[in-house]
């Protein structure tokens, strides 16, 4: 069985990512990591990526006991150890109340130990309460170790072994250091493309974990701890019957929020991704049967975005003409005809009649599940700043809490809206897409 373990906190802002990178540093090279994120985030996956270690994300909410296990198992097998770190807080879900879609769900889905980060800056004894609670809170936690931030060498010497009597394995710290800090912005951390000196960062993490963290002793909890998963998921098998077409995917610095099982998913149902930036290329790529623009930042890069007129001409165009699009949130922004990111009122594609507009404050924020006119239920997720003038009435949106309304647009073989959609576990919902681009291929 692979050996793993899962990096959770009390809470966001706790050093989740930074004790992630600093681990998987100071691993590459001596072992076979796998990564993997848990929740909906695309940010986090890609400071994983830039250690040249592909993340996967882990949901319970988009996926059953058994697609999760599935996909976890497809992307750890060739690993040593697989690394997962964890969202929000670890007992963090659906709602106020309830651990559904948490961290500790993963975490007792894939019998697989947690280790706290606590951000113990400022703090003393309380850190043992904290740990404690934490620890305590569910008989099966799963907590066996915990890694202080933000701290200094002599505090963490004089709470280590006051945290050993907790039970739980004093594991290290990392110092506050300016150095490797990551840079946040409204939706989560600054993207490592937009970080000069990334590479630097990662070294210097990797050298704070092999100084200040046992990773010896971490890597034995990873491997002693593991309890089986109460089944064995079955190997996915996707659909070869979509061989051939090609799939337009715009990935650039404006346009990169993509889960990685939704983009291996198209290739393993035969599709050609096609990658192209909306940013520097001046058109399409040719030949294309259908066309996928994610989410990301287009309100940091919508100067440049707007003033790329052959490529806005060159999607409006094809969209006109009934290229099947699938477009997610800054990719439905992109479509609109303007986009006023605070600083100025920028023309964009001008497919969808609407305007998208910063609010200056999360609009819709969490899981949805999205439900059309023939009744399809689809699992979805939201978190954007910005809102739109005309969110379209394709689909009704449903948080658990039971709050509804109405979004999406269908325009041609068009679908477009806020809602990012994990495809794996929405299946028929890109398979219809890619009927589309089957049928426009023959015609």
């Amino acid at each position: 069985m692979n050996d793993r373990i899962l990096l959770t906190a009390c809470g966001s802002g706790s050093g989740k990512t930074t004790v992630m990178c600093a681990l998987l540093a100071a691993l590459r090279g001596k072992m076979r990591v796998a990564a993997f994120k848990c929740g909906p985030d695309y940010i986090d996956p890609m400071f994983h990526n830039a250690l040249g270690t592909p993340c996967t994300n882990l949901d319970t909410f988009f996926c059953g006991g058994e697609l999760l296990t599935a996909l976890f198992e497809k992307h750890s097998q060739n690993a040593d150890i697989s690394l997962i770190e964890g969202v929000m807080g670890y007992y963090d879900g659906l709602d106020m109340c309830t651990t559904a879609a948490s961290s500790y769900e993963v975490a007792r889905t894939l019998g697989c130990p947690a280790v706290l980060v606590i951000n113990a800056r400022g703090m003393a004894a309380s850190v043992l309460a904290l740990i404690r609670g934490m620890a305590e809170f569910k008989p099966d936690s799963g907590i066996k170790g915990v890694i202080l931030n933000n701290v200094s060498a002599h505090v963490f010497k004089a709470l280590a072994p006051e945290i050993e009597k907790t039970g739980i394995a004093a594991l290290g710290f990392l110092p506050r250091d300016e150095r490797f800090v990551l840079e946040s912005r409204h939706l989560g951390l600054v993207t490592p493309a937009e970080l000069d000196d990334i590479a630097e960062k990662m070294r210097l993490l990797g050298e704070a974990a092999e100084k200040y963290i046992d990773i010896e002793r971490l890597l034995k909890i990873a491997h002693d701890s593991v309890s089986a998963p109460a089944f064995k998921a079955a190997a996915r098998q996707y659909p070869a019957s979509f061989a051939g077409l090609k799939i337009a995917v715009a990935m650039d610095r404006a346009f990169c929020f993509y889960y990685r099982d939704g983009l291996e998913m198209l290739e393993e149902c035969g599709c050609e991704t096609v990658y192209f930036s909306p940013l520097d290329d001046t058109e399409l790529p040719r030949d294309i049967d259908g066309l996928i623009i994610g989410g990301g930042y287009p309100e940091v890069y919508a100067e440049k975005l707007s003033a790329n007129s052959s490529m806005l001409l060159s999607v409006k165009t094809a969209l006109e003409s009934g290229l099947p699009a699938l477009a997610e949130c800054g990719g439905f922004m992109y479509l609109q005809k303007t986009l006023d990111n605070g600083r100025g009122v920028y023309p964009m594609v001008g497919f969808i009649d609407a305007a998208a507009e910063n609010k200056g404050r999360p609009v819709r924020f969490g899981y949805v599940t999205l439900t059309n006119a023939a009744g399809d239920k689809i699992k979805a997720h939201e978190f954007h700043y910005f809102d739109s003038t005309d969110n379209g009435a394709e689909f009704t949106a449903e948080k658990p809490s039971g709050k509804s309304w109405k979004c999406m647009h269908i325009k041609n073989n068009c679908i477009c809206g806020y809602p990012h959609i994990f495809y794996p576990a929405n299946e028929k919902f890109l398979y219809d897409f890619l009927d589309k681009c089957k049928k426009r291929r023959r015609v």
